[in-house]
C-alpha cells in the first residue's frame, strides 16, 4: 500500500499592504501650531489613512492617522487623544481625525480653535 503525504507550507510574514485608494490632492492643515499648504497624497488602507505633503519634493508632514493613534515622522506615535490635545484641541473625540479623513471630501473648519482642515483631491 503506498502512502502519499501531503506537505503543505504556508508562508505567513510582513506583506506589503496594498492601498485601497490613493490620490493626488491639495493640502490645507492650519493649526495655531501646525501650518501647511501643498500638494500630496492621500492613500486608503483596511486600517489607516496615510497624509503625505510636499514642498520642492521634500516630505513637509508625513502622518498616518489610526482609529486609535497617530504617527508623524518627526515623533513616535501618540495617541488620538495626545495629539488633539497638542495639534488641534482637547475638545474633539479621540478618533476625530481618523473619522475625518476617511471620508470622500475632507472640509473642516473650527473658527473658535482657528483650526481648518481641507483636502482638495485632484
Amino acid at each position: 500500500m503506498l502512502k502519499v503525504i501531503v506537505l503543505s507550507i504556508f508562508f505567513i510574514g510582513c506583506s506589503y499592504k496594498q492601498p485601497i485608494l490613493s490620490q493626488s490632492a491639495t493640502i490645507i492643515f492650519k493649526t495655531p501650531i501646525l501650518k501647511v499648504y501643498d500638494k500630496g497624497f492621500i492613500t486608503h488602507y483596511d486600517n489607516y489613512v496615510h497624509l503625505q505633503v510636499f514642498n520642492v519634493g521634500s516630505v513637509v508632514l508625513n502622518l498616518e492617522i489610526y482609529k486609535d493613534k497617530i504617527c508623524k515622522s518627526s515623533f513616535k506615535c501618540l495617541s488620538s487623544k495626545e495629539f488633539n490635545e497638542k495639534y488641534l484641541s482637547k475638545d474633539y473625540k479621540d478618533n476625530f481625525m481618523y473619522n475625518l479623513f476617511k471620508n470622500d471630501i475632507v472640509r473642516f473648519k473650527d473658527k473658535k480653535n482657528k483650526i481648518l482642515i481641507k483636502i482638495k483631491k485632484d
